[in-house]
């Protein structure tokens, strides 16, 4: 991976908790003191929505005043965000950014759009209402575990990176081999073209990955309980009184809001007073800790990134003693 643009552009990725928000804020202290520019690029599906700020981990409003952010609170919770969308908003903001004459930094863990950035996105078949109605109904009828099961036996590269129940994504894909007669991941396979990356003069994508599982799932469960430390259930609270909101929308499938959805939903047919928080707080954890091994699976196949264990000491310092020899490299070598 190599720069084009004499303001090199630089990401970094991982799954949730890995320290993302802290490394990207102290690397752009350190180019701070080089009296150099820089700009933060959300690659977060979650980020984007409005009102969904603490069960997100949404950056705080210091943290947003440190730095320009960018894709964050940029549409309703109603309203749905494509990787082809992000990609497009990712190359406009990359150039302006650089025409302010500061760096990029993409940070984030969402992997299906990095991968969007680094493969391309190949033309899929449209969604088709009638299929869709067809796989509502048998899912109705045996449930999305047994829906999932059926996409292993006919794609069972997507299978093995969605969770059983996460059916709006198994939908999608029995889609479209029902449109197309193709396994979605064939869709995702393009090496023959330079991806978006490339074009933007992505410079370097740093990972920072544990090497011990059992530190990250620390994290989550410590991020978990400071989220309803905050008042995470009083944020769901209020976008269930919207009444325009349902679990069936990818915002409302946020890891950790489908979880509350669902508690709250139960307290409410089962007329009690409380919720069982410590229910909650096992299914959330749960949840994080399925989304993160499936961000590490992810991350695993991308040979262009540069891993860095997120659980060594000195980790944030690596990542940035990395970064900044890359910078100073690619700055070198447009002079």
């Amino acid at each position: 991976m190599t720069a084009s643009h004499p303001l090199p552009c630089i990401a970094i990725a991982g799954p949730t908790a890995s320290g993302k928000t802290a490394a990207a804020l102290a690397l752009s202290e350190r180019l701070a003191q080089r009296w150099q520019k820089t700009e933060i690029i959300s690659v977060d599906s979650a980020l984007v929505y409005k009102s969904m700020d603490i069960g997100t981990a949404k950056p705080t409003a210091a943290e947003l005043a440190a730095v320009p952010h960018h894709l964050i609170d940029i549409i309703d919770p109603l309203q749905s965000y494509s990787a082809a969308e992000f990609v497009r908003d990712t190359q406009t903001r990359v150039d302006d950014i650089r025409s302010r004459n500061a760096i990029p930094l993409l940070v984030g863990g969402t992997m299906l759009y990095f991968k969007a950035l680094m493969d391309g996105l190949d033309d899929m078949p449209a969604a088709d209402p009638e299929v869709r109605t067809m796989l509502d109904a048998q899912a109705a009828e045996r449930g999305w575990p047994a829906m999932h099961a059926k996409l292993a036996e006919v794609d069972p590269v997507t299978a093995a990176r969605l969770a059983p129940g996460d059916s709006q994504r198994i939908q999608r894909a029995l889609e479209v081999w029902h449109v197309s007669g193709k396994p979605l991941s064939s869709f995702h396979t393009t090496k023959n073209k330079a991806g978006p990356a490339v074009q933007m003069g992505l410079t370097a994508l740093f990972s920072l990955e544990p090497e011990d599982r059992k530190w990250l799932h620390q994290r989550i469960a410590q991020r978990f309980d400071l989220m309803l430390q905050q008042g995470f259930l009083d944020e769901v609270r209020q976008l269930r009184t919207r009444g325009d909101l349902h679990l069936d929308l990818p915002s409302m499938r946020c890891v950790g809001y489908r979880q509350a959805w669902e508690e709250l939903d139960w307290q409410e047919q089962h007329n009690q007073s409380e919720i069982n928080l410590q229910l909650l707080r096992e299914k959330g954890i749960a949840a994080t800790r399925q989304l993160a091994k499936r961000q590490i699976t992810w991350l695993r196949s991308m040979p262009q990134r540069r891993a860095i264990a997120c659980d060594a000491a000195d980790a944030q310092q690596q990542l940035l003693d990395a970064a900044m020899a890359v910078i100073d490299a690619a700055q070198q070598a447009a002079r």
